[in-house]
């Protein structure tokens, strides 16, 4: 994924986001906003909150989510280790169900590193 690529995607992500928001009722509004504050940095560094995220997004087999975790893994200087043992985490909570999901997540991972 290149830089173009990754730019269509979250252009996509805050066109999408934005339709939900002209529906959004306050519950709804306020869960979008709780999902950008978790994210902020705090007690956890943001760096393993995208990791946590990456991991529960894999066991919950979120493509959109695992590809946006991944873009910001890669954004907060997430290692090539870190990454894996966070993969590994993910594996072993979601089980063999998640391997399709994985190698995505490593496809993408190695595209990101070369760019």
């Amino acid at each position: 994924m290149d830089e173009d690529e990754i730019q269509r995607f979250k252009e996509e992500r805050e066109r999408l986001n934005d339709i939900i928001m002209d529906h959004a009722g306050l519950e709804t509004k306020r869960f979008f906003n709780l999902d950008s504050q978790v994210y902020e940095d705090g007690q956890i560094p943001v760096k393993w909150k995208e990791m946590m995220g990456l991991v529960a997004s894999t066991v919950l087999r979120c493509d959109d989510c695992i590809e946006y975790h991944i873009i910001r893994c890669k954004k907060e200087g997430v290692s090539d280790s870190e990454f894996e043992e966070a993969l590994s985490i993910a594996l072993v909570v979601g089980g063999s169900i998640t391997i399709p999901h994985l190698r995505k997540a490593f496809e993408l991972w190695d595209q990101l590193k070369e760019e």
